[in-house]
């Protein structure tokens, strides 16, 4: 199983490297394209429900969200239970950049893809839904 996990480190060392050639593009850097994917797929969030997901402390990702505000791919409005509490949305611009880059990541994987034999896709269509799976915990012990 070691020798399994080695080559997936390494594939998706070269895949994120990949990947980020495609962000480029948007002039985002890593740390903000990820906060703001965080935004645009979970909704509205608080600051420090951005700063969990992101496992950065509050004050770093105060500083990605003002940044990220003032270049308009997030807005800030007040907590409808809780007028203290600010949620952060992303602005139709922060969406849009969000979508377009993942759909040019999803078209350069695809095309990676599309080398391997039919057998080979079918066996990782299988193989990718069984990862998914275990990275979000819904596959017991007794399953593995």
């Amino acid at each position: 199983m070691h020798d399994i996990a080695d080559r997936l480190h390494s594939i998706a060392i070269h895949l994120l490297r990949r990947l980020r050639k495609v962000d480029e593009a948007t002039g985002l850097s890593g740390p903000r394209l990820s906060a703001l994917s965080v935004v645009v797929f979970a909704g509205p969030v608080t600051l420090t429900e951005l700063a969990m997901a992101e496992q950065v402390k509050p004050p770093t990702m105060t500083r990605l969200v003002q940044a990220l505000e003032d270049d308009g791919y997030l807005v800030r409005t007040a907590d409808p239970l809780d007028g203290r509490v600010s949620r952060i949305a992303a602005s139709a611009k922060g969406k849009a950049v969000m979508m377009d880059g993942r759909a040019k990541r999803v078209r350069m994987l695809a095309g990676l893809l599309s080398e391997l034999s039919m057998s080979e896709q079918k066996a990782l269509r299988k193989a990718v839904g069984s990862l998914e799976e275990v990275v979000a915990g819904r596959r017991s012990a007794v399953q593995r």
